[in-house]
């Protein structure tokens, strides 16, 4: 199970709500497994998830009937599911598989109409209509938490985007495993990308081989930031036709998904043995990562990361070193909590995972960056890495 229950359950009697209902597709895959592949790919399609305080009723998941087919193959923990709307299957085969079979029983559940009459029929079904309840407000369509109030007028609808993220910021063994293979996956896509890089390569090029290492070890492309020369300096490069040149920074700022978790990480390269600034640019930006990775704690301010981190870079080379945060969260999304900025209010805890960075941009010149995944743990942290963030030079 990816659910912190426990966190959850703490976070929910703090305050006094009965139930929470997850709306947005990270949150929803987080508190049931369920994996609404329509909402992950465009904006509008609704999916929730039910979790009452543990002893007040069942969870239950309310989607699509054109979605059933992946609550069928999926399996996710909750086994109440509800329905609306109308999407067309037969099934005239003698016998059926168990995820055709389950497909078609579901199918069959009664049609609760459209997705906020299924909500709101769940939840008074389940004896919450008068209940204080936290509603997942980010995931609904404009206009729809007017439309659930009036439909549930004696409840007490509270927002709870904000309690669901600081739940997850904290991972189970489950997702820190992912995230693991999530950042050994990256890690193995930048060596693939490598192995082509040369002068006279494209971006696109180094793009290829790098998205290419990612789906053959079953993930999905998501973030690849890969730029040669002066475009390595721009925050968010694309690949581009530009060829590589002697001389050339490479940077790839980049990750997939495994298993619905990100990775985020950050290495540089040069074609060719990089000149005395690079390095010891690269090198400040390095023992920036390295003592964050040395110091951080559990109870410890994100904001005093952020503080430490910065004054390591600007002491060991880069005096004016200059930066909005040095690193945040990952988990089912790109940026979960914490923010590592210096006006962040988080606090660090054990079984978060983080990616610390140092990124500098020189525009026209060059961008360097080091990034690495870790796991805080009761001593310290643990990388999810296993390369180093050291300057790798290619032909």
């Amino acid at each position: 199970m990816l659910l912190n229950q426990d966190r959850l359950t703490a976070h929910l009697q703090r305050e006094n709500l009965a139930a929470i209902v997850a709306s947005t597709p990270e949150n929803v895959t987080y508190t049931s497994g369920f994996w609404a592949m329509t909402q992950w790919i465009r904006r509008g399609p609704q999916a929730y998830v039910i979790l009452p305080v543990p002893g007040q009723g069942e969870p239950v998941i309310i989607t699509s009937t054109a979605t059933l087919d992946l609550v069928a193959d999926q399996r996710p923990w909750i086994d109440e599911v509800r329905r609306f709307g109308s999407f067309a299957v037969v099934a005239n085969a003698r016998e059926l598989d168990p995820t055709s079979l389950r497909h078609r029983d579901l199918h069959a559940l009664p049609d609760d109409g459209d997705a906020l009459s299924a909500l709101a029929g769940a939840l008074q079904r389940a004896g919450l209509a008068r209940a204080r309840i936290g509603v997942d407000e980010v995931g609904l369509m404009p206009g729809d938490w007017g439309r659930l109030q009036e439909r549930l007028p004696s409840a007490t609808l509270v927002p709870a985007a904000s309690l669901l993220r600081q739940v997850r910021a904290v991972k189970t063994d489950e997702e820190i495993a992912r995230l693991k293979t999530a950042a050994g996956i990256a890690e193995r896509s930048i060596a693939a990308a490598l192995s082509v890089a040369r002068t006279g390569v494209s971006e696109i090029e180094l793009a290829r081989a790098f998205h290419a290492q990612t789906v053959l070890e079953d993930a999905v492309p998501v973030l690849g930031c890969i730029g040669s020369g002066p475009r390595s300096a721009l925050m968010n490069v694309q690949p581009s036709e530009r060829a590589l040149t002697s001389g050339d920074v490479l940077r790839f700022d980049v990750g997939g998904r495994y298993r619905h978790y990100r990775a985020d990480i950050a290495r540089i390269a040069t074609v060719g043995e990089p000149d005395g600034e690079i390095r010891r640019f690269h090198r400040a930006l390095l023992a920036g990562v390295e003592h964050a990775c040395e110091i951080i704690r559990p109870g410890m301010r994100a904001s005093s990361v952020f503080e430490i981190t910065v004054e390591t870079v600007r002491r060991a080379g880069i005096p004016d070193y200059a930066r909005n945060h040095v690193g945040h969260g990952i988990g089912l999304d790109g940026y979960d909590l914490p923010d590592l900025s210096p006006g962040s209010s988080d606090l660090i805890e054990e079984g978060m995972v983080l990616c610390i960075e140092t990124p500098h941009y020189d525009l026209g010149r060059w961008g360097l960056q080091v990034e690495d995944m870790v796991v805080v743990r009761a001593g310290g942290v643990e990388s999810l890495m296993t390369t180093s963030g050291d300057i790798s030079v290619v032909g």
